[in-house]
């Protein structure tokens, strides 16, 4: 069986997940983890040579359900591919207005760990943050949106803009404007097209 499937290392990852999004990985220690996990900080260490390592793990497991549930935000909406983007901001602000929202766990681990730019989390961030501006750039293409690549970068700028603002006034209405202006990008292309 391996490692990545064990049923004790993916106990690890979700009580990490849990701590490190509610508080912070600066703010969460490794004992905190194996308690919430129900394990000794032996065998923590067993299954992750080091917090680092952790904290890695627990954004590597945040990339893909979250571009699933962006994707079927994506998939969902109806109208146009203007309006399919929308309504990916849509839904996060709809997602940011739970008290329990923290923003964007890849953003906020970076920005902990700003000094380490070598951080093997940080490259899980940059990892996630360049799958969804990919998977994005394949979406708008199979629209038939010009500058796909472009594009979709702009549109991760908005994004991350959006999530970096809502941090620091706790107002989902810069996601949404954010929204609009993604949107407004999007008919911009899609007029470049015909």
């Amino acid at each position: 069986m391996s490692e990545a499937l064990s049923p004790t290392r993916k106990r690890i990852v979700d009580a990490a997940t849990k701590l490190f999004y509610a508080e912070g990985i600066g703010r969460v220690s490794v004992d905190a983890v194996a308690e919430k996990a129900g394990l000794t900080k032996r065998t923590l260490y067993y299954h992750f040579k080091s917090k680092d390592e952790l904290i890695a793990a627990y954004l590597d497991g945040r990339d893909q359900p979250n571009i699933k549930q962006m994707a079927g935000w994506f998939e969902a909406a109806e109208g146009g591919v203007e309006r399919k983007v929308e309504a990916i901001f849509t839904n996060l602000a709809r997602v940011a207005k739970n008290p329990k929202w923290k923003g964007c766990g890849f953003l906020r681990t970076a920005a902990e760990l700003a000094s380490m730019p070598g951080h093997p989390a940080v490259k899980a961030g940059s990892r996630h943050k360049k799958n969804f501006e990919t998977w994005l750039a394949g979406e708008l293409s199979g629209h038939g949106v010009g500058e796909p690549q472009t594009l979709a970068r702009e549109i991760v700028l908005l994004m991350d803009g959006a999530f970096s603002i809502m941090l620091i006034h706790r107002n989902p209405d810069y996601v949404e404007a954010a929204g609009h202006a993604a949107a407004t990008l999007v008919r911009a292309r899609s007029w470049q097209k015909d």
